[in-house]
């Protein structure tokens, strides 16, 4: 045995490897002998949070993961959806929390590189990537650090690697100053009938290593991503990888090229947990075993221990179960990318998961309990709390026009375009939209008009106050921005960041929230393809909001009668698709009372869908019959904020009409769902307004676009060219010093 394997196995090194007592002694009963130090090892890395959510996954089960066009669901690197003509699309949604918030910069960075080496597995290259970002608040000293750090380094490796950033989000709340949120979306196209898989085949086969070399980068990030924070936070820096988004580039030409020759039967990206999870995913989903020769593996370390060499998470690494006829062009193709090919071990009928290092075996362990068979929990969890509404006496006043530019100038409503003019958002030259507007939208290559719409959204506010409403509230953000590009909806992926599970009423919030989430899904025909977990997202005990992100995509059949958000001309009629009687009446929870008042109170906006899907099927029908000239969904600011970002976005302003004895504040700032903005020729109105009726939605004209300033009712005008520094400004002065905090 190596060094490693003899140090004695204390309670506080199965402490230190995230295992609890109870799973230790599951681990005895398993292998019937105490574990050496790799096998402790390899156990950690299997049985955290991260990698078997044995927290979640009773819930996850009750989500609805298939549909018409799922090709593949839950389960693989990534989700698979057909959208026509023997083409699919592939994504997923990953977190990178934890990484980035002790190393911004390459947290963020390999993030990106995770995500992307997921959908390239399947054998699709990428052709979009979002991100969705959170930071503390704006004042706390590490915000800015932060940005600057996560912002580049999301930007580095994307844009090295060469795939559009079309969309994401960036949030500001206190909840995120110790523990920020980081997650990555891709995005990529395949052929239907040239699907990569990972489950092995086949006895005696090789098992070979793609990619780079291992080194000691990443050791134990998997079982720190699931873990609190503490003051110990900086000891954990060697746990986060380094990217190198040149080489991945050549791993996945690479790999799509190995993929043309009939070679490959299985193939796993090495990501959290590296070698130990992917070998080990890949022969538990075949029933077989997996002998690996350490001696074998590329590094660029040396007097590297088999421990480290089983939990490194050295970026860029993909393993493969090979047909040996195929092994010397397989590695012709790897060394003509300057890349690692190297057989490393091969494939057993044992059910066993060996090591060999040295000559020695350092591990053997029966590989369908390390895979398949992880520790599930059903963690207690507290009933759901219904909020007290906001009293219709209870509505805090203020003046329409300053509140209007005082939201548009906040820390989460100002523009973003600082971050996103850090991404390359047009490379590959098939983005139609870019960040800024509803959701991104990418031409599908080599065919004339499809398109795929992409967005991500949550609102966490909503969700910490009503986990139910609010989880059904980010699926249907996330589907009505999908269709207010006029792109069908086709499916979603998730990536669920909460607290301590352990704590009853954090795992009431993910319990209630996926239970909201599966209620959409299935009213929407929207289902859950892929997705993440992260838990534990705590310092000091201190919990950050729940956010369950939802990240979907959908298709566009004829991209040239996509909508945008911006005003298309003067005198032009603007439409409230989906309004209740008096427009707007949801101020509970709105950046409203919050922004503006230091509130957070009320219960969230119901989500009735039903009514999302009448309202949005009505909506995509005007865009694709050519009626409709500029859609915004509305969400956070209510009315007032999707008409100024409309006029934003073209220089077009717009008056909306009087209101006759009503309170104007939760009619231009409530947040009701299920509303779209829409503008219309006039000479369109009465054809509008009857299949408004066929389908028995409100559909009030409330006012006009033109001239150079937004008009909201009695109130002041507040001239767009007012409004465009306002939103603009926010962002810069912030990053420069810290101007605007």
């Amino acid at each position: 045995m190596t060094i490693s394997n003899t140090r004695p196995i204390t309670p506080e090194l199965i402490a230190a490897h995230g295992l609890k007592p109870d799973e230790y002694e599951r681990i005895l009963g398993l292998i019937g002998r105490e574990p050496t130090f790799t096998e402790l090892g390899i156990f950690s890395a299997m049985w955290n949070e991260h990698c078997s959510y044995k927290s979640s996954k009773k819930w996850l089960k009750t989500l609805p993961t298939t549909g018409d066009v799922v090709i593949q669901g839950p389960g693989e690197n990534a989700g698979v959806v057909d959208i026509g003509d023997g083409d699919c699309v592939v994504f997923k949604m990953e977190s990178h929390n934890h990484p980035s918030f002790i190393e911004p910069y390459q947290g963020a960075a390999t993030g990106v590189g995770g995500i992307l080496r997921d959908v390239f597995t399947m054998g699709a290259r990428p052709i979009a990537a979002m991100n969705a970002l959170r930071f503390g608040a704006p004042d706390h000293p590490k915000t800015r650090h932060l940005v600057s750090g996560v912002v580049a380094g999301v930007g580095g490796y994307g844009n090295s690697f060469g795939v559009p950033t079309v969309g994401g989000e960036v949030e500001f709340d206190a909840r995120y100053n110790g523990n920020i949120l980081v997650n990555a979306f891709a995005a990529g196209l395949a052929r239907t009938d040239a699907i990569f898989y990972s489950k092995a085949e086949g006895v005696g086969l090789p098992v070979v290593y793609l990619g780079a070399k291992t080194g000691r980068d990443g050791v134990g990030g998997a079982t720190m991503a699931s873990a609190e924070f503490d003051e110990t936070i900086e000891e954990k820096r060697p746990t986060v990888q380094v990217g190198d988004p040149f080489t991945e580039k050549c791993l996945l030409e690479a790999c799509l090229e190995l993929m043309q020759t009939g070679a490959v039967i299985a193939i796993q990206d090495m990501g959290a947990a590296g070698l130990t999870c992917s070998a080990v995913e890949m022969g538990a989903k075949g029933d077989l075993g997996i002998e690996l020769d350490l001696d074998t593996v590329p590094v660029r370390e040396e007097r590297m221990t088999a421990y480290e060499m089983m939990l490194s998470e050295s970026q860029e690494r993909m393993l493969m179960v090979l047909k040996p006829e195929k092994e010397e062009e397989a590695k012709a193709i790897f060394v003509k990318w300057g890349l690692d090919f190297a057989i490393v071990g091969k494939t057993t009928d044992d059910l066993r998961f060996r090591i060999l290092h040295q000559g020695e075996e350092v591990a053997n362990l029966p590989i369908k309990e390390l895979g398949d068979e992880a520790p599930e929990y059903d963690r207690p969890w507290t009933p759901a709390k219904t909020p007290s509404p906001l009293g219709p006496s209870d509505i805090p006043q203020a003046d329409i026009a300053d509140a209007l530019l005082a939201l548009v100038g906040s820390a989460n409503e100002s523009s973003r375009r600082w971050v996103f003019e850090q991404y390359d958002t047009l490379i590959q030259g098939n983005s139609l939209q870019l960040p800024g507007g509803d959701a991104g939208v990418v031409r599908v290559e080599g065919h004339e008009t499809k398109a795929l719409a992409f967005s991500s959204d949550v609102t966490p506010r909503y969700v910490e106050a009503d986990p139910f409403e609010g989880g059904k509230q980010a699926v249907a953000e996330c589907w009505r921005n999908i269709t207010a590009t006029g792109a069908l909806p086709l499916a979603a992926t998730d990536n669920l960041n909460f607290g301590n599970p352990e704590k009853p009423e954090i795992m009431s919030q993910l319990v209630h929230a996926i239970k909201g989430i599966g209620e959409a899904c299935r009213a929407l025909d929207f289902p859950i393809v892929s997705g993440n977990v992260s838990l534990y997202n705590e310092t000091h005990g201190q919990a950050i909001l729940p956010t369950p992100t939802i990240a979907g995509v959908g298709l566009l059949s004829d991209w040239s009668a996509m909508a945008r958000i911006r005003f298309a001309a003067e005198g032009e009629a603007i439409l409230l698709a989906g309004a209740p009687g008096s427009w707007g009446t949801h101020l509970g929870q709105s950046i409203y009372l919050r922004d503006l008042h230091g509130r957070s109170d009320g219960a969230p906006p119901p989500v009735d869908l039903a009514h999302e899907k009448t309202v949005g099927d009505f909506v995509r029908g005007l865009i694709r019959k050519g009626i409709a000239t500029a859609v915004h969904d509305l969400s956070s600011g209510g009315l007032a904020l999707g008409l100024a970002e409309m006029a934003m976005a073209s220089g077009i302003g717009a008056t909306v009409n009087q209101l006759n004895d009503v309170d104007p504040i939760p009619v231009f700032f409530g947040e009701d769902q299920g509303r779209y903005l829409v503008t219309v020729s006039e000479d369109d109105l009465d054809a509008v307004f009857e299949a408004a009726r066929d389908v028995g939605i409100f559909c009030p004209w409330i006012g006009r676009t033109g001239g150079d300033a937004v008009v909201l009712g009695e109130a002041r005008p507040v001239p767009v060219a007012a409004l465009k520094e306002a939103h603009e400004g926010w962002f810069p002065a912030f990053m420069d010093g810290g101007k605007a905090a």
